[in-house]
């Protein structure tokens, strides 16, 4: 299978490893590359001593997007900053590749029809990468909302809060994608999985108020701070979801919490448990994952990934779903930047 990497950070060197394990010499790589950094990374973000990224991968160097595309790669994988996933993506899905996109799809609505009638008609894959779809907690708690296990929901809420400095050791946190408004960083955005578990939970809400801004001493130029208050309807009338976004929280902290008349159930995913418990507050179970590690969610979704390259299977998260999580993310910023409620739709691209 040929190959075409967009984006060679941390993001993108995990996917390459993954690819490399699962299907050994049966790849040609290549790169389109812009900053040209050699440094070649590990699982924990540290970089390798005495290694080089580009001749230890056997990498195809281009410095020109369509040098590149001309090669015919079968995939494209688009894990540059944000602000440059729709031209890439659009530039791949024309050249009739597979694109495996890195979330979020991008920091704007702005050419995603036109990229989802492009892979359309060309019948190709648009994987969008939430990993947390894959964690076994994660799954669970999907499980147990379709078993109708909570009853009436009359509360959820979910916190990410991770010191941002800390994130990537081999680079400036200052500028990182993240940190940089030009490269549609920011918190709503950077930390968007829990958008999307709420999506792939509840659907579409009603409407958002967030409240936040950057509130730290943090050397970047984008919000470091929110809470969002989503409103939803459920079969007895509505209920709030509510989410905390920050890049100052140390320890970290990052857990999702379900709460109805029949049960109660709360994912931490820093301790890596699951607790469930009844109606009368009885711990009924706790999953602890031993000897899950956190590549392993990568590595399944990659499986996943090239089942829907290779035999057809339909993408848990498609373009289209993954545009989802991004309207609310973006309804989110709205909210904050004008003070306001902002409200929603259904579905839409």
């Amino acid at each position: 299978m040929r190959v075409l990497f967009c984006g060679l950070g941390g993001i993108g060197q995990r996917h390459l490893r993954n690819l490399r394990t699962l299907m050994g010499d049966d790849l040609e790589v290549h790169a389109y590359r812009v900053r040209g950094l050699r440094q070649k990374l590990r699982d924990n973000l540290s970089i390798e001593e005495n290694a080089d990224l580009e001749a230890d991968y056997g990498l195809i160097v281009h410095t020109d997007l369509q040098a590149a595309l001309s090669t015919q790669p079968q995939v494209v994988f688009v894990c540059n900053p944000s602000s440059l996933h729709t031209p890439i993506a659009l530039a791949a899905a024309r050249a009739g590749a597979h694109v495996f996109l890195e979330k979020p799809v991008s920091h704007s609505l702005d050419g995603l029809d036109e990229l989802q009638a492009v892979v359309e008609s060309t019948g190709r894959v648009c994987y969008v990468g939430y990993n947390l779809r894959f964690h076994p907690g994660f799954e669970r708690l999907k499980t147990l909302l379709d078993d109708g296990f909570f009853g009436n929901i009359f509360s959820v809420q979910a916190e990410v809060g991770e010191y941002l400095p800390g994130w990537h050791r081999y680079e400036d946190y200052r500028q990182m994608y993240a940190s940089r408004q030009d490269q549609g960083g920011g918190v709503i955005l950077s930390q968007i999985h829990e958008m999307d578990l709420i999506y792939w939970y509840f659907g579409m809400p009603e409407s958002i108020v967030c409240r936040g801004g950057k509130l730290s001493n943090l050397e970047i130029d984008v919000e470091d701070t929110a809470t969002s208050l989503m409103q939803y309807r459920g079969p007895l009338g509505r209920f709030p979801i509510s989410l905390h976004q920050d890049f100052v929280q140390r320890p970290p902290a990052r857990t999702f919490k379900i709460a109805g008349d029949r049960g109660v159930a709360i994912m931490n995913l820093i301790a890596n448990h699951l607790q469930v418990y009844s109606s009368e507050g009885q711990l009924i179970e706790q999953s602890e994952f031993v000897g899950f590690q956190r590549n392993d969610m990568f590595l399944a979704q990659m499986r996943h990934f090239l089942a829907c390259v290779q035999q057809g299977e339909v993408p848990r998260v498609g373009l289209h779903t993954g545009v989802q999580s991004l309207r609310m993310a973006l309804a989110a910023k709205a909210s904050l930047s004008q003070g306001t409620e902002v409200r929603l739709s259904g579905d839409a691209l």
